[in-house]
């Protein structure tokens, strides 16, 4: 197995992990923002140093850290706007088919071009997650969600371009932690204008379980590290592809472990067109 794959695949592992142990926490705790402030504490020093160590700090390589850090920042205020209007099982896979989105701009841009089977991929994967998203639909969902989700899309294909053309220039992975930190603490800062807004606080008032506050951590900036340094083989468009994989195991964990069996014939349908997308990527 090739250290693309690997990569994608300790990324999808994490990232699984992590929203296993995030949706046994109290809404109330704001889950995300301990989890990035842990992810900060824990890797922000380090990767910060490297970084700063090993970079050229061209012009162009602080115009797409603050493309990223921005973009990063949007994802986040987009996704959180739309939970506003409709649940996640709607709105997470709309955001998931980003995609779409990098294939167009990275062809326009840089000129990346994609095997066939990529594109023909990336095509099925996307109908799959947009049946999936279809089972959530309810008559008192808010079209306002669609906005924000299609933003918070958006977000995520420009800082997938900006992180690919970032790796040129940072050699080590510790570096591109560095790099993640950077973008993770001005979402960080987003999510406490949230928190300031919808509470009145700072800090939340709940706190998450110790456990699932290091797991967290250790996940989530580490896991996007690992789905940028796939970049560097491959183009971004298929490794966020292939990051999809970890929708369908917690659609298939949902059903099977925690007996969620809502619509779930549409679920699987969407999930096993998701699998055909990806394997018609991998031929």
């Amino acid at each position: 197995m090739n250290e693309s794959a690997l990569a994608v695949g300790a990324s999808v592992v994490m990232h699984v992990a992590w929203n296993l142990i995030a949706r046994q926490q109290a809404r109330g705790a704001f889950p995300l923002w301990w989890v990035l402030l842990a992810h900060l504490v824990i890797f922000g020093p380090w990767g910060l140093y490297v970084l700063i160590q090993e970079v050229a700090w061209t012009p162009g390589f602080v115009a797409l850290l603050v493309t990223s850090a921005t973009a990063n920042a949007v994802y986040f205020f987009g996704l959180h706007k739309a939970y506003e209007h409709a649940p996640v099982a709607l709105v997470y896979p709309l955001v998931r088919s980003s995609p779409l989105l990098i294939v167009i701009w990275g062809t326009l841009l840089s000129g990346e071009a994609l095997r066939h089977t990529v594109w023909m991929g990336i095509v099925i994967s996307i109908t799959g997650l947009w049946i999936l998203s279809s089972s959530a639909l309810r008559p008192s969902s808010d079209r306002k969600a669609f906005a924000w989700a299609l933003l918070a899309m958006f977000a995520t294909s420009i800082y997938s371009l900006s992180d690919k053309a970032a790796t040129a220039s940072i050699p080590s992975f510790v570096g591109l932690i560095g790099f993640v930190s950077v973008g993770y603490f001005a979402s960080w800062l987003t999510m406490c204008g949230i928190l300031k807004r919808r509470t009145g606080r700072w800090i939340p008032q709940q706190r998450i379980a110790p456990p699932a506050l290091l797991v967290g951590g250790l996940s989530i900036g580490l896991a996007y590290a690992l789905v940028i340094h796939a970049m560097r083989y491959l183009p971004s468009a298929e490794v966020v592809s292939y990051t999809n994989a970890g929708i369908v195991i917690a659609t298939f964990l949902s059903i099977f472990y925690f007996d969620e069996r809502t619509h779930w014939q549409r679920r699987l349908l969407g999930a096993a067109i998701i699998v055909g997308g990806l394997g018609v990527m991998a031929m």
